[in-house]
């Protein structure tokens, strides 16, 4: 099997890894890739970019892909996974109908209620009174969410409500803008990812992301600056409870509505007192809780991905997990993410400490006009460790963060430090 991944992130750059240990996947490509993709994979570029669908689809077919995989949401969104289909291609990752699970909040909110999951309460606006109402109907702390597709960063968590107000207008502001103003939930977060082929739900092992910039979970969101699995402090039996309440009746009313899903839907959810409620759904893996998922997943991915693919889930063996533990650690560009400072030099990798059992995946890296790797991006690396115990994957993580040298760079300390602490509780 052959398979083209669409894609130049570390999320990627972990799918790749995955695909290439795979012994059925005898070639793995992508586009445009990155320089750490490049010494796993052949890459090749996507001139039009990674939404250009006749550019994606011209590249499979010239390859003679068996399977594509769509790593970002914005090209499913644009319809990049249609095209890929309908050029006769297996493709993994939801159709633009599907993907607006993840496209509009308002649509996700819509959809829940349809098919009655749990979640918080929501006022979509318009306007930016209907915006202020909403805020003083549900009260602090205020959560705003752009509507659209914001690369992690449309969220604004405050108990300021002039900050609240802000945030909105910014959105307002843009081409057909509007937000919602959802009700906070409390309790500690989970990301699953859930495998779909339209009918069938197969859920992978939960993690946790840490979205805010600083330790202690201070400063603005971000995309992600880091993550862990498994999640030992979960409640039993939580990963079932959530396909059976949450994504086996999402995927039923997508199904329902003539938009089958599939593809991976990612679930976000808090853990409130009240029990589990979704935070939001994505329509793609989430970046960067694939990078230790897959660390930790035994079963072959091509396959999987293959079955998600054609409809064919129900034939999939049970997925087999490693029981070791994995954390990645997220090192990011000075300024980042306002103003992330590109250019700079990384070096350490060829050398990083407790290889292989901690390794880097690149998320924001080029080669300058010298064959120089350099940071090109928020998000530089990804490095990921293992370890039998979550003590160990950390300390071998951060071993490894420190042996890279990246001038300004920035990174938390404290990603599942509380979970090693046995502090985190529902």
């Amino acid at each position: 099997m052959k398979v083209l991944v669409v894609g130049s992130g570390a999320r990627e750059h972990a799918l790749v890894r995955s695909l290439s240990l795979d012994l059925s996947v005898d070639a793995v490509v992508a586009a445009p890739g990155n320089p750490g993709i490049e010494a796993v994979a052949r890459c090749e570029p996507l001139p039009g970019g990674v939404t250009d669908a006749t550019g994606v689809v011209a590249l499979a077919v010239s390859l003679g892909a068996d399977l594509v995989v769509i790593g970002p949401e914005a090209p499913l969104v644009a319809g990049v996974a249609d095209a890929v289909r309908e050029a006769g291609i297996a493709c993994f990752g939801p159709s633009a109908d599907a993907a607006r699970l993840e496209g509009s909040k308002a649509f996700a909110k819509d959809v829940m209620s349809a098919a009655e999951v749990p979640t918080g309460l929501a006022h979509v606006c318009t306007t930016e009174a209907e915006v202020a109402d909403a805020l003083d109907a549900l009260g602090a702390p205020h959560v705003v969410k752009d509507d659209g597709l914001a690369a992690g960063k449309g969220v604004v968590v405050t108990d300021d409500r002039d900050e609240a107000l802000a945030h909105a207008r910014t959105c307002l502001a843009k081409p057909d803008g509007a937000v919602v103003v959802e009700e906070y939930l409390s309790g500690p977060e989970v990301s699953l990812f859930c495998l779909c082929d339209g009918t069938t739900v197969v859920p992978l092992m939960p993690a946790q992301d840490f979205k805010r910039l600083r330790d202690d979970d201070a400063g603005p969101n971000t995309g992600g600056m880091g993550a862990y699995s498994p999640l030992d402090w979960a409640p039993e039996g939580l990963v079932d409870d959530v396909v059976a309440r949450v994504a086996q009746p999402v995927v039923d009313e997508m199904h329902r509505r003539g938009t089958p899903f599939s593809g991976v839907l990612y679930v976000g959810l808090a853990l409130t007192p009240r029990g589990p409620r979704v935070i939001e759904f994505n329509a793609r893996f989430g970046d960067p809780e694939t990078q230790v998922v897959l660390a930790r997943l035994l079963t072959p991915l091509g396959g999987v991905l293959l079955a998600a693919a054609t409809g064919r889930l129900h034939e999939a063996p049970r997925l087999r997990w490693s029981q070791e533990c994995a954390v990645t650690v997220v090192v990011a560009a000075d300024g980042y993410p306002a103003g992330p400072r590109t250019g700079d030099p990384v070096t350490g990798l060829e050398d990083l400490p407790g290889a292989p059992t901690a390794y880097a995946l690149h998320a924001g890296t080029a080669r300058d006009g010298d064959g120089t790797l350099v940071s090109a991006g928020g998000r530089v690396l990804s490095v990921v460790a293992t370890g039998p115990t979550l003590a160990e994957a950390r300390a071998l993580v951060y071993a490894a963060v420190a042996g890279v040298d990246l001038p300004g760079s920035q990174h938390r300390t404290d990603i599942a430090l509380r979970a090693e602490r046995g502090e985190v509780t529902v």
